[in-house]
Order: C-alpha cells, then structure tokens, then sequence
C-alpha cells in the first residue's frame, strides 16, 4: 500500500470513529498509532518508537512525552497527543517546548489525533519554533501535503532535508495568512500602499475606506482570474510535488510523457484522489495508478494502459471526464461527459 493510501485510510476512517473517542487513551489507539505506523515506523519496537519517553527538564523529573520516534538511540521526533475532543492551545505547545529543548529531537509534533502540527527549532537552536511550519488535518485531508508528510516516513528521513523544506513551509504559511488576512479585511497600509499609486488626490480616511472596498473587489476577481487560469500551487510550483506520479508513488514509465514544464495540474491530481476514494471499496487502492500524458491523464488498473479506468482531460480549453465501455480498449470510443461547471462549483469540496 502506497504512503498516500494509507494516509487515505486513515483521513476516511476518522470521522466515522470519532464520534466514539471519548479520552486521550482512546486518541492514541485510534488515530495517533495508526498515524506514526503509516510513516513506517513500528509502534511496538521500543527501538524505533518509545512510549512515555522521559524528557528531565531541570528540577523537574520523569516528565514523559507521550511518543518519541527514535533513530539510532536517539530522538528525532517528539509527539505530545491530547484528547480528541480537545483544542490545541497554548498551553499544550508550551508543554511540547518543554519536552523539546530537554532533548536532541529536531521535530515535535502536537496532535489530537485529527490534527498534527509540525515544529521544529528555526528560529532559535533547541527551542522550538512557536509556530507550526506544517499543519496536516485528517477531517479535510490536503493531498498537496503529501509529499512534504512522506519526508518523515522511516525510509526517507533526511534531518537536513527536512529542515530546509521546513523552513519554506513555515514562512511560506505565515505569509499565506497574512494574505488571507489582507483577502477578507484589507489593512490600512495595504490600502494606502496601492491607492497612492493610482490616485493622485489627497489620502483621506473617506478615501481609504472607498478605496478599500475597490481593493477587496480587485483583489478577489485577481485571484478568480488565476484560478480559472489554473495557477499551480506553491508547494507544486517550487517542486515538492514535481508531478502526479512522484507525489502518489507511482513509477515514471510511461511510454508518452508530458513535455517538460507540463507537470500534472492540481485538478488531475484532485481528479485521481476522487477516483481511488470511489473505488476504494472495490478495488485495493494500491493498484489504481495515474500517468500523466501530453494531451490528458489516465487513470489505470495495476499500471496497465490495456486495463484503462478513465482519463482526465483537464487541459484548457478541454474539461472533460472519458469512461470506456464496451469490448475495446486503448482507443476505443469512451463515453465523455463535461464537468466544467461542477469542477468549479466543487473545487473546495472535500473527498
């Protein structure tokens, strides 16, 4: 099984548990676990995961973290998990600081077992960093944060590798909610910032707050026009997901590529997502792969273009789903139908 299916697994049998994890306990069999197994690591080998890890802060002895993974001997990730039905606050990340600066762990995470916020030491060396640099919620499961999620996995881990990504992924973050800030309540400043240049009259507060409507107005039809532009992601731009294939797992074999530049759009990727958790009470999600083409993306069972599944056209000006039917394969005539307008209309939907 694939590193994103189990993560699917996991993302599609937390909300019909949830409703029966009443304590913290039940948190860590359930979700927790079953989270820190699908990175590859063995829970039940004390020399790869530690349970109630000691972390002596000072004067203050025996104080445990709930999990520590271990490599080598040492700590390298620190989990602090709560109840379920808990927010993470404050005072629980100042609990993991603690645990954190009193070892030689690099990560720490803080979890209710739906959420899982990702810390590390950017800002100052051994004490971690306030903010998360990366936060993963079961209960709406962002595919885009696959392939930075697999860099923790046993396989791969690479500390340095990791640090570096962290570090775009954090500022990159913090800047995202400045944006979405300025999206919802443009600031004075901001306003001030782009009406100077475009308007030569005197900057009155009457002025700012007509020209603040006119900026929310500009900012959201800029943002639309991207949209409908099909502007990549930033983690998909700056290459943490360099292409559909790398980011589910899947080999690179096929006989016709796309040319270079043409990575695989977030709608093919969104696409075959949707296709494995339809499917996924029918076939073993393992075997549905994804090629990404010139032309379009197909979608296949066991990587075989004689066992075609459907195919992705999703490349302006052409959006639109092809299923194949009858005796022929390969170029057979498909039954095509057009999902323009629920591809727009579903494009914040969670699968």
């Amino acid at each position: 099984m694939d590193f994103i299916d189990r993560m699917l697994q996991i993302s599609t049998r937390t909300p019909r548990q949830l409703a029966y994890i009443k304590t913290e306990e039940a948190t860590k069999n359930a979700f927790v676990m079953p989270f820190i197994q699908a990175l590859g690591y063995n829970v039940f080998d004390p020399t790869e995961v530690v349970p109630e890890y000691t972390a002596d802060i000072g004067s203050k002895k025996s104080e445990k973290v709930d999990y520590a993974i271990v490599r080598d001997g040492k700590p390298i990730m620190l989990i602090e998990a709560k109840c379920a039905t808990s927010d993470l606050s404050r005072d629980h990340t100042s609990q993991l600081f603690r645990y954190f600066s009193a070892t030689d762990a690099r990560f720490g995470i803080l979890t209710n077992g739906i959420q899982y916020q990702f810390h590390t030491d950017l800002e100052k060396p051994n004490q971690m960093d306030e903010n998360p640099f990366l936060i993963v919620d079961m209960l709406n499961f962002d595919a885009r944060q696959v392939a930075a999620l697999k860099k923790f996995t046993k396989s791969i881990f690479n500390m340095d590798q990791i640090l570096s990504i962290a570090n775009q992924l954090k500022y990159r973050r913090e800047i995202s909610l400045l944006i979405d800030a300025e999206f919802h309540e443009p600031s004075t400043e901001i306003v001030r910032h782009f009406t100077r240049q475009v308007y030569s009259g005197r900057l009155r507060a009457s002025v700012l707050d007509e020209f603040r409507e006119i900026f929310k107005d500009s900012f959201r039809e800029f943002i639309n026009a991207k949209i409908a532009n099909r502007m990549p992601s930033p983690i998909e731009s700056e290459g943490l997901i360099q292409n559909g294939n790398a980011a589910y797992g899947e080999d690179d074999t096929a006989a016709e590529k796309a040319p270079p530049g043409s990575d695989t759009a977030q709608d093919e990727i969104d696409g075959f997502y949707v296709v494995k958790a339809i499917l996924r009470d029918i076939i073993d999600p393992s075997r549905i792969v994804m090629r990404s083409v010139r032309s379009y993306c197909s979608i296949l069972l066991d990587n075989d273009n004689r066992q075609p599944i459907c195919r992705l056209h999703f490349r302006p000006p052409k959006m639109y789903l092809s299923l194949f039917h009858g005796e022929k394969r390969g170029g057979s005539r498909s039954t095509a139908y057009s999902i323009s307008t629920n591809l727009q209309k579903n494009s914040s939907k969670r699968y």
